[in-house]
């Protein structure tokens, strides 16, 4: 609960608190500890000084989406509800650092990432041992239903050949960016498998820019999930963009035409949520894709949270 408060008094609306949240973190870690079918490995570690808990550490063994290879195996994450009390004997926070990369690397992790909020602690521990930014998440929690730009429709099972072709571009730029987006070969077919299926999803807006021969971009505006956040949070009211891309993006170094294109199809996300009753969003982009990075902050977006990536 004091994690989750340090959250919420960095953004109120991205990290607001659940009326339930002792009892959501309780459920939470009562399955991760006693669970026997779990939908992936997760680790839990304290720093006890003779009974008395200082410092707490959750890392769990990250699933690699079918559209990436994934020749590394599973990467060890080491998750943003990790805290340490204020009172905590120095030097607690690199110890409890120290005791997930090796539970991780035991468990069979070869890539170590870490993902970060709040607390300067941690952050000056996660740079000092060799950790650096892979993937940015940028938020805004100022969202109004400005209305959909008249040149983004929703996209129909004739467009997916059209979202496969811009996402072979997207992740070829990924890769481009950091060989981690190691392609799958056969993440085409995959990516048409889960689009064909997510038109049948009610929870989310599949959204296109341009005729279907002819796809120019493509943005889905989707519900957040429990991998970003923290039990204790209510997420109700928060919407995620990850699967999204068009050909300004291409160059992650500069922005083609002022980003027009890319940002109309963000403001239809955007109002896609406001319509839902959400008040936030979160998008996710590799820290080194400046182009993207610029187009966001110029569309009022500032970073909410960092995962970093030690190799």
């Amino acid at each position: 609960m004091l994690d989750a408060e340090v959250r919420h008094a960095e953004d109120g609306i991205l990290w607001k608190m659940a009326e339930d949240a002792p009892a959501q973190i309780e459920k939470a870690l009562t399955f991760a500890l006693t669970a026997e079918q779990q939908p992936f490995r997760q680790i839990w570690q304290v720093a006890d000084d003779d009974g008395w808990i200082g410092g707490v550490v959750h890392s769990m063994l990250l699933p690699v989406p079918p559209i990436y290879a994934g020749s590394s195996g599973e990467p060890g994450l080491i998750l943003p509800d990790s805290y340490t009390a204020p009172d905590a004997p120095d030097g607690t926070v690199n110890a409890l650092l120290v005791a997930a990369e090796k539970a991780l690397q035991e468990a069979g992790a070869r890539i170590i990432l870490s993902s970060y909020v709040a607390g300067g602690d941690w952050r000056a521990a996660f740079e000092g041992t060799g950790y650096d930014p892979l993937t940015l998440y940028l938020s805004r929690t100022d969202l109004d239903d400005q209305g959909t730009p008249s040149n983004i429709r929703q996209a129909t099972e004739d467009d997916v050949a059209g979202i496969v072709m811009r996402s072979a571009e997207n992740l070829q730029v990924l890769f481009d960016i950091d060989p981690f987006w190691e392609i799958h070969p056969e993440a085409n077919p995959r990516f048409s498998a889960w689009m064909t299926r997510s038109l049948t999803l009610r929870d989310r807006d599949m959204m296109v820019m341009g005729a279907s021969g002819e796809l120019e971009g493509y943005i889905i505006a989707q519900p957040a999930s429990r991998l970003h956040f923290p039990p204790a949070h209510d997420i109700t009211e928060t919407g995620v963009i990850d699967d999204y891309y068009h050909p300004e993006l291409a160059d992650p170094a500069r922005l083609r035409d002022g980003g027009e294109g890319a940002t109309a199809l963000l403001r239809a996300a955007e109002a896609a949520f406001a319509k839902r009753g959400m008040g936030a969003t979160f998008v996710v982009c590799p820290a080194g894709w400046q182009s993207k990075i610029e187009m966001l902050e110029e569309s009022g977006y500032e970073t909410a949270m960092i995962w970093s990536i030690k190799r």
